[in-house]
């Protein structure tokens, strides 16, 4: 009996310590396909692959998308309330005009600032939600909000949901797949492409576009020569005979044939990924188009890039995300929306149109999704001279792509910015939109868990009919 136990515990010990590197990938990814819920299409989709945009930090809805004249009218005055809101850093200041420049753009009108020139072209290939609103002014209850649906973590996010509703689209390279911001992880750090309670596979695979090695240990380091394809049938058969000793003592376990797979995968995705991550095998001109040889635009171009390779390759869902946590290099501008936002918005905005059309030319808008969001806005009131502080009552996000009805916006805040006045949304709507693109009943997608049955938009949600195509 000590034997078989010991042997059991090396087993699970033996692929926990690959799981560190390149085979836990492999293995976890294997495993998506296994542990999939293979919801049946509850309708034609009309999305297989998505790419979600996060800026961090709470993007400025007056100082970019949502065009309030009302405000350079009443510039200065001390209309806001007296007492400091619940996720206020400091009590109102007075009204402050948006320091950039509107015009209106495309056939539909669209309103956008100074500081998004290039998306700016492209409006009315877009679907704006004007109204979003959110039930906290914290960064991180807020960013838990807007990918798993709840305030508290412990949720699945909307990637991990999707992977666990429809598996992956490639055996050779992971479901979902996430693409921080070099200067370092979002608020909240990796609990926002967790996986929660559903299986750990469903959870987002983290890569370092900039890395030498964007999967670590996809190959051995010099250090391990051992490590090579002729030494691979003998750590094969290692594995075999484990296997085999572990599914004596666990007769019942079906999931063990699909674990002894994992290598096959592993052999799979050394052959796939150098490919599918290597952006510089792109022509010049493209990564040129991308911002990647301009300094200010080089990170956030690299991943949306990347992000259109992997959607090109069938990777189901890419998040990118732009700016970490913490009170610089991102979308929070408390002290100066006249110097902080210019670097943030220039950072993305070439990027992302050019992202945009590649994905157009290569024919990949025919069935993908691009979603741009952020946790929350920001006060139509001044903050330390020239910021503006939190504000979950309103924003702006807007979608791109298949089954999307182009040029049309939903919603409208009201004459300041400072909250969501008609046909307001929250993220349980823009989340069941999604998942009806994909051909999923949002109220359909559940799993029971501690007597509830779960789901991403926990009891809420109506499909955006308005921006559908």
């Amino acid at each position: 009996m000590k034997t078989q136990k010991t042997t059991a515990f090396d087993r699970r010990n033996f692929l926990m310590n690959i799981g560190g590197g390149f085979a836990g990938l492999a293995l976890a990814q294997m495993l998506t396909e296994d542990a999939a819920a293979k919801v049946p299409f509850h309708h034609p989709p009309r999305v297989h692959r998505v790419i979600q945009l996060f800026m961090t930090g709470g993007a400025s809805p007056m100082d970019l998308f949502d065009y309030k004249p009302e405000l350079e009218r009443l510039d200065g005055q001390m209309l806001g309330p007296k007492e400091k809101p619940d996720g206020f850093t400091a009590p109102a200041g007075a009204l402050m005009q948006s320091p950039f420049a509107f015009k209106q753009h495309g056939e539909s009108g669209r309103w956008v600032s100074e500081m998004f020139p290039e998306q700016a072209k492209l409006v009315d290939e877009m679907a704006f939600l004007m109204a979003m609103t959110t039930k906290t002014n914290v960064h991180g209850p807020g960013t838990y909000m807007m990918n798993s649906g709840f305030l508290l973590p412990g949720f699945p996010c909307m990637g991990s949901w999707i992977s666990h509703a429809l598996g992956n689209i490639a055996d050779n390279l992971p479901s979902f797949v996430v693409l921080p911001d070099a200067k370092g992880l979002p608020y909240n750090q990796k609990g926002c492409f967790s996986s929660g309670f559903l299986p750990v596979v469903h959870q987002g695979t983290v890569i370092n576009a900039a890395a030498e090695q964007p999967v670590p240990d996809l190959f051995p380091g010099k250090t391990h020569a051992f490590a090579n394809r002729d030494s691979d049938p003998a750590g094969l058969a290692l594995l075999d005979t484990i296997n085999r000793v572990h599914a004596a003592t666990h007769p019942g376990d079906s999931r063990l044939d699909a674990r002894i797979s994992s290598y096959e995968l592993a052999a799979k995705m050394q052959l796939a990924a150098p490919e599918a991550f290597d952006v510089m095998r792109e022509p010049d001109y493209v990564r040129r188009a991308y911002g990647m040889e301009e300094k200010h635009t080089e990170d956030f171009g690299r991943r949306c890039l990347l992000a259109t390779r992997l959607i090109e390759r069938g990777v189901r869902f890419v998040q990118v995300w732009s700016g970490p946590q913490g009170a610089v290099g991102n979308w929070d501008n408390h002290a100066s929306i006249t110097k902080e936002l210019p670097p943030m918005a220039a950072s993305v905005d070439k990027p992302i149109a050019t992202m945009l059309r590649d994905l157009k030319s290569r024919g990949l808008d025919e069935d993908t999704l691009v979603i741009w969001t952020t946790e929350f806005g920001r006060t139509p009131f001044a903050q330390a001279g020239t910021g503006r502080d939190h504000n979950g009552g309103t924003f702006v996000s807007w979608l791109w792509g298949a089954g999307v009805r182009s040029g049309v916006a939903h919603g409208q805040s009201d004459d300041w910015g400072y909250k969501a006045e008609v046909d307001k949304t929250y993220c349980y709507d823009l989340h069941a939109t999604v998942l009806h693109l994909l051909g999923i009943d949002h109220q359909r997608l559940t799993v029971r868990r501690d007597g509830i049955d779960r789901r991403l938009t926990d009891v809420h949600g109506n499909v955006i009919k308005e921006i559908l195509a």
